[in-house]
């Protein structure tokens, strides 16, 4: 009898796992899974139970927001072995998950894990870290995690674009020198994002078109300090339309890419705090986990 390690977060997004552990754990049982069923409790519990379990387990699943997923993700890379990742998506918005094309049914989700195949899907390491699918830095990006969770689960996706609103008036930026391939920018930026998704805080194509989850490159963007609050609007607009202004945004992809900024700045990964820093070295990891879908191939972007 194969083994699943269950690990979710009963907190995420409107809690409706409690409604719906019955029937998914009802799917693992009719396929013959034997399973270990554990909830977290606080932040880091996911990457403690992924990192030290042992290897005897056959599939991993977990169930939650994409911060949750960051964690298994990050447990799987820190215990040194790689066992299949099964996503059950039940966070306010579901990024990575749209971009594997799981359904929003939590049920038809667990559904895909045992009917599914393994994807090998790349991911990103973050200097020490590693991130499923966007580390970012400045405008909105402190708004994932301190958005308070009730607040998220009442409002998904617009808990963020509320909150990130009152920023607007208080728009600072940052002085980076960005290093990727042979190329070389200095600027100041108001926000950058490195991606590996269809969609980011709920809004498809932000990331750019033909976004591929294997290919061994991220989507980079990164928007100039804007002069005015006009040419901020113009330049949220524009982003929110992929009508790239490259006067006030680089837009590229690459495998590579390192920040330096001469003071600490903010950075989050898969939506949670990444600590500040004055150094950033990302690095595409090709093909490093292997996540079920139902998807023949990652048909992303389309």
């Amino acid at each position: 009898m194969e083994k699943i390690l269950f690990v979710y977060n009963p907190k995420a997004g409107k809690a409706q796992i409690r409604s719906k552990l019955a029937d998914i754990l009802d799917v693992f049982a009719k396929a013959g899974y034997e399973i270990t069923i554990c909830p977290t409790q606080k932040r880091g519990d996911a990457v403690k139970l992924v990192a030290g379990r042992k290897d005897q387990y056959d599939l991993i699943v977990c169930s939650g927001g994409d911060g949750t997923l960051d964690e298994v993700v990050t447990g799987m890379i820190k215990s040194g072995f790689r066992t299949p990742i099964g996503y059950i998506p039940a966070g306010s918005t579901n990024d990575f998950g749209g971009s594997l094309a799981l359904p929003k049914n939590m049920v038809k989700a667990a559904r895909v894990i045992v009917d599914g195949r393994n994807f090998p899907c790349d991911i990103g390491a973050f200097n020490r870290d590693v991130f499923v699918y966007i580390a970012a830095f400045g405008l909105f990006t402190d708004v994932s995690y301190e958005t308070g969770q009730d607040m998220k689960n009442l409002l998904g996706h617009m808990a963020y674009l509320l909150e990130g609103m009152k920023r607007l008036p208080a728009v600072r930026s940052y002085s980076m020198k960005v290093s990727w391939e042979d190329q070389v920018i200095e600027d100041e930026f108001m926000f950058g994002m490195v991606t590996n998704s269809v969609s980011v805080g709920g809004f498809k194509r932000i990331t750019g078109k033909n976004v591929k989850l294997d290919d061994g490159v991220f989507e980079v963007t990164l928007i100039k300090k804007p002069k005015n609050p006009i040419e901020l609007n113009n330049i949220m607009v524009s982003l929110l339309n992929r009508d790239i202004d490259t006067d006030a945004m680089y837009c590229f992809r690459t495998s590579r890419v390192t920040f330096e900024s001469p003071e600490k700045v903010a950075w989050t990964r898969d939506g949670e705090y990444g600590g500040s820093h004055t150094l950033v070295e990302i690095e595409n990891r090709q093909k490093e986990i292997l996540i079920r879908t139902a998807l023949p191939e990652a048909r992303a972007g389309k």
